[in-house]
């Protein structure tokens, strides 16, 4: 299965614009330099009172659909 490894650090304030519906998507780069639009609510599990913060790991089928996002540090 294809992944994508990436960094992400997104603070409170910046999240909140994605949870009041003002963006909709979260463009990361990985590690290997691959560009991935993801929906935000994909990070809504990753998010606590200081943000969204670490390294994750981004799994997808053949089709380059979503299969799953796991934070792998912080």
């Amino acid at each position: 299965m294809p992944v994508i490894t990436f960094r992400l650090h997104v603070s409170a304030e910046e999240y909140l614009r994605y949870y009041q519906g003002k963006a909709h998507s979260v463009l990361v780069v990985g590690e290997d330099g691959r560009r991935v639009k993801l929906p935000a609510l994909k990070f809504r599990p990753f998010l606590d009172r200081t943000g969204i913060h670490g390294r994750f790991r981004l799994e997808f089928d053949r089709n380059f659909k979503f299969v799953s996002l796991s934070r792998i540090s912080s």
